[in-house]
């Protein structure tokens, strides 16, 4: 008769307790490197920035900035933009739905309004996911250079754990469109100055 040995069981499976604590740690290292990451990449953050002198008044740019509805007829890059709150106003706190448009094709976003200053600023806040993944801070301010000129300044802030992944194309692909944004509200807001 024959017979089979037995396996001989291992040190790991004969202390489960072992087993769980070394789970553990490996979760918990997991975990240190995945804060540790989110924390980096919103300590380094991207920022793109593009800024234009305008002949116009803040007011007039401000008018052609925050008139959402007429987007379509002269924005290359957001091509669509409203405001979906129950106010309707574009103010701090407001909810828009944005389409942006470059050579990849259009986005949908979301953002919350975060500042609504007229002849000043207007800044809102998208995100991608929980707010981790890609959050982009967008900002116009206006500042008056000389009397009837202005300077507008388009920038955003990108933070998330996304960002070092698509730095490239947000400098090849956005950073262009924010150009051609300021380029047409220019021409825009300057029809408008007598």
């Amino acid at each position: 008769m024959t017979t089979t040995p037995h396996a001989q069981p291992t040190p790991a499976s004969r202390n489960p307790a072992r087993r769980r604590r070394r789970l553990l740690v490996a979760l918990t290292t997991l975990l240190a490197l995945l804060v540790g990451y989110t924390a980096w990449t919103n300590l380094r953050p991207v920022h793109l920035t593009a800024s234009i002198d305008i002949e116009a008044t803040p007011e007039d740019v401000w008018h052609v900035l925050t008139d959402l509805p007429a987007y379509g007829q002269w924005n290359p890059f957001i091509t669509s933009a409203k405001v979906t709150s129950a106010t309707g106003r574009l103010e701090e706190g407001a909810h828009l739905r944005i389409v942006l448009h470059d050579r990849t094709g259009d986005t949908t976003f979301t953002p919350r309004v975060l500042a609504a200053n007229p002849g000043r600023e207007l800044r809102w806040l998208g995100k991608i996911g929980p707010g981790w993944i890609a959050d982009g801070e967008h900002r116009f301010t206006i500042e008056k250079t000389t009397p009837g000129h202005v300077r507008l300044t388009q920038s955003e802030r990108f933070t998330g754990v996304a960002v070092p992944f698509a730095q490239s194309t947000l400098h090849a692909d956005t950073l262009p469109q924010f150009h051609a944004l300021n380029k047409a509200l220019a021409l825009r807001a300057e029809a408008l100055t007598p």
